[in-house]
């Protein structure tokens, strides 16, 4: 398992959260996705053998959100 942190502009609420960590927890591989609204990021605990960090990103940006490189 991978643990990685990723910022993330444009999360504000509950709402929020909950549409990121609903969107990366649907994807395979991945185990846990929580998101800290305080700090503007997500910590994803994923399978790197099922998904890749540019998956997660990208899944981050179909939901309405802009990854910070």
């Amino acid at each position: 398992m991978t643990k990685q942190t990723i910022k993330v502009k444009g999360m504000t609420c509950g709402h929020c959260k909950a549409s990121v960590e609903g969107a990366l927890t649907k994807l395979a591989g991945v185990t846990q996705a929580e998101v800290n609204l305080e700090n503007k990021e997500v910590t994803v605990e994923y399978n790197e053998d099922e998904v890749t960090i540019d998956q997660l990103k990208s899944e981050i940006e179909d939901t309405g959100f802009d990854v910070v490189a």
